[in-house]
């Protein structure tokens, strides 16, 4: 794993790194896991409205994702930073960058909120709704966007918090608010308990309600002694200039990535939207499935992004290099156990939702080619982790640009519409994308010049 680079000090035994690993890795994949099946019961719930429903809040996702990127671009660059600060054990210089992080984040979701609600409609068009679907998903779009400012603070704390390695804390954060959410939709959608019976309008406040107390528990967390990131005793809300300048390089180039992504999943979405209701619902249940399988990728990625920052952050680029091999490993352990569950049990699992035999039969398909892909899903996505962790994304732009931007939504409509092959061609779509990202990926981590990169 280590050749052509230079032992910097004492290497582990695989015992001692698989167990670091783990540590920060548990409470990621945990939380991740644990989320998608909260939004697994949540999508559930949904479900009980019938497919014009689960269509309508379907619609939302990417319009919603268009919004967030710009600060997922910021939270990862906050992650990055956070964690090599981390490793020069520079507290004062970690605390500043969230405090400048938050500034812009509040800022910034104040603007764009205004400015999504007023062109709410045109966007949604935009999304593929039809006539049956548009009102509910113009609904449920506004009130997400009304309470998007707790959800964008929790998310740029825990990006911090996971940087600085305390995993544990963004999982308690984002498991009470999704299991606030599953409460009040239970109380909002069909109306129990005295509570009125609102349908999607009360999962949207339910989500919303949910994104406050994760966001409360997130602010209580940087005024706790034990946490790296700890607000009280550093003064200054600005960060220096080297921080300030490297957020904005890291941030603006995952802000390029997460533009290309946006871009490309909104044709990707446009793609299965044209093919008709029946087909979208079908394909937003597949998805929560997709979700599910990510979830133990993107908590792997959390790990490698702060333990390759941390060890970088003490010049040990020989640790970062295995500590990154160390998560890819426990990736494909996953990747086994996930697709022996899908392909045995998938069609009991996708029944949950609709005893529909047309969108049944699509399930069973969709899960099939999830057996294959995942094995790319899960390696691409810590790899590329790694790459971000150590500052590398201009790189993981250029992937997003050519693998989400083109591959994914060209070949779903190439095989769609010329070939006929309908929801299938989809999903093959989004399987040449993860063959795309993972073998891109691969060619940069194993070249090694992400392990020369300053932030």
């Amino acid at each position: 794993m280590l050749k052509g680079i230079e032992i910097n000090g004492a290497i582990p035994d695989t015992k001692t790194i698989m167990k670091e690993t783990l540590s920060i890795a548990w409470p990621a994949v945990l939380e991740s896991f644990l989320v998608s099946i909260t939004n697994f019961v949540d999508s559930l719930m949904v479900s009980s409205m019938g497919a014009t429903a689960i269509a309508a809040i379907g619609l939302t996702t990417q319009p919603k994702f268009l919004m967030l990127c710009f600060f997922l671009a910021t939270n990862v660059a906050v992650s990055a930073i956070v964690a090599r600060r981390r490793g020069e054990k520079n507290r004062d210089g970690a605390v500043r960058v969230l405090r400048t992080a938050l500034i812009f984040t509040i800022v910034l979701t104040l603007i764009l909120s205004s400015f999504f609600i007023l062109i709410d409609d045109f966007i949604i068009d935009l999304a593929g709704s039809r006539p049956e679907t548009h009102e509910l998903a113009v609904e449920y779009f506004d009130i997400i966007i009304i309470g998007m400012i707790f959800n964008t603070i929790m998310l740029c704390i825990n990006a911090a918090q996971r940087g600085a390695g305390n995993t544990k804390i963004a999982m308690t954060t984002n498991m009470t608010s999704n299991v606030v959410n599953v409460i009040f939709n239970y109380l909002l959608i069909g109306g129990h308990f005295g509570f009125p019976a609102l349908g999607v309008k009360g999962a949207a406040i339910a989500t919303v309600i949910g994104t406050m107390f994760g966001c409360t528990i997130g602010i209580f967390s940087v005024f706790n002694k034990k946490s790296f990131v700890y607000f009280r005793g550093v003064k200054g809300w600005l960060a220096d200039s080297f921080s300030i300048k490297s957020m904005f390089s890291v941030g603006m180039s995952s802000f390029v990535e997460q533009v290309f992504l946006r871009i490309g999943f909104f044709l990707f979405a446009l793609t299965v939207a044209n093919l008709g209701t029946t087909e979208f619902a079908a394909h937003q249940v597949g998805m929560n499935f997709m979700h599910l399988s990510f979830s133990f990728a993107d908590g792997l990625q959390v790990a490698s992004v702060a333990l390759v920052g941390r060890s970088l952050g003490q010049s040990r680029r020989d640790m970062a290099r295995l500590y990154s091999s160390a998560c890819q490993r426990l990736g494909l352990l996953c990747a086994f156990v996930i697709s022996l569950v899908f392909l045995f049990l998938g069609r009991p699992m996708f029944s949950l939702f609709s005893k529909d035999p047309v969108i049944l039969d699509y399930g069973v398909m969709m899960l099939r080619v999830l057996c294959v892909a995942i094995y790319m899903q899960i390696q691409q996505v810590v790899i590329l982790g790694s790459l971000r962790g150590a500052g590398d994304t201009k790189y993981t732009a250029m992937v997003s640009l050519i693998c989400v931007t083109f591959i994914r939504p060209g070949f779903s409509w190439l095989l769609c519409y010329p070939c006929g092959l309908g929801l299938l061609s989809v999903w093959l779509g989004t399987f040449a994308d993860q063959i795309a990202r993972f073998t891109f990926g691969w060619i940069r981590f194993k070249k090694g010049d992400w392990l020369n990169i300053r932030i």
